[in-house]
């Protein structure tokens, strides 16, 4: 390619290009967040657009660089439009486009909602993978049958050797069933894994260790994490599911301290109702470097909440670009510039 043209990827294209890669993605999302740990990347706040009398659907800017051997900068631009999955397609969709860090030239556009879902999925795994320390999970539990969670389970199950069992609940029984139908199937190339379908949330706060909440909640509707096993981990995707004093009453591991602390996510309402951040442990990234101390009680709840980081999205979109060019997928568009 010459410095004047871009590359192109499709989703299809995306998806050919990262099937499969698994424990590549959590690898190269752990290089990033260590790299951002470290200070090798700029990382502005994401830009949210609203719409007015609409607390529902939002369209975010990540802008990011990411230096530390990756060498790359740019943007995602993804719309949440949940209404969308009563139509017929996805909630959620997004661009993300690479520029170059040497020349600031914009290099490829491409599909980024699987981007999205797969960064924030191997982050949630990587994420299981530590804090449980190899303790035993031999389950999981999975609040909300979306795109992310689904993408989650995927990952969980290369993350964790002896997870064999899912237990999965939805508003919508339905969704949930055929969600556990399909994941079942694209599981079954791995290991013989169970999945089945909770008539109640409380089931699965009861049964497993770990627990991944991917709902579309706007605001805290859970006010009890009690039934859960002692030294549980909560993966928090949504970050709006769970009441502030939950939040405060057990230990606490984030994304980025700066980042997550905004936009009345569950941790931000947290911090409003303490005054403080102490609650925060530490960072992943602390966690995956050795530097995070310890939990001041091993029975509590471990909950980490990532706001989503743009950083991730650069690292997994430019092992996309970099597999297209070896492999000879997308479209190049000359003289684009």
């Amino acid at each position: 390619m010459k410095p004047s043209d871009i590359l192109i990827l499709r989703g299809a294209e995306v998806e050919a290009l990262l099937a499969g890669r698994e424990l590549e993605l959590m690898e190269v999302v752990g290089r990033a967040y260590l790299a951002h740990g470290r200070g090798e990347s700029s990382l502005p706040h994401s830009t949210f657009l609203r719409f007015p009398n609409d607390d529902l659907n939002r369209i975010i800017a990540l802008p990011a660089y990411l230096g530390d051997g990756f060498g790359v900068a740019g943007m995602k631009w993804i719309a949440s439009f949940p209404g969308n999955v009563r139509k017929g397609f996805a909630r959620a969709s997004a661009v993300l486009i690479l520029n170059s860090a040497t020349t600031g030239l914009p290099e490829a556009i491409l599909e980024s909602s699987l981007i999205s879902a797969r960064r924030t999925a191997a982050s949630a795994a990587l994420a299981a993978r530590e804090l449980r320390h190899g303790r035993a999970t031999p389950s999981a539990g999975l609040i909300g049958t979306g795109v992310i969670n689904f993408e989650t389970a995927r990952f969980l199950i290369r993350a964790l050797p002896d997870l064999a069992r899912f237990v999965v609940y939805d508003l919508d029984a339905e969704r949930a069933g055929s969600f556990a139908a399909s994941l079942s199937e694209i599981l079954r190339s791995v290991r013989d894994v169970e999945v089945r379908v909770a008539d109640d949330p409380r089931e699965i706060l009861r049964e497993h260790p770990v627990i991944a909440y991917a709902t579309t909640a706007v605001k805290p509707h859970v006010s009890d994490l009690s039934d859960c096993p002692p030294g549980a981990t909560i993966l928090h995707t949504s970050l709006r599911d769970l009441a502030p004093e939950v939040i405060l009453a057990h230990d606490n591991v984030v994304d980025d301290v700066d980042h997550v602390l905004r936009a009345q996510t569950s941790v931000h309402l947290a911090e409003q109702q303490a005054g403080h951040r102490d609650f925060i442990r530490c960072t992943l990234a602390d966690v995956l470097a050795g530097t995070a101390p310890p939990k001041r009680d091993e029975s509590l709840l471990t909950i980490f909440s990532p706001f989503g980081l743009g950083v991730l999205d650069l690292a997994v979109g430019q092992l996309a670009r970099e597999r297209a060019l070896e492999t000879g997928h997308g479209t190049v568009i000359e003289g684009f510039l």
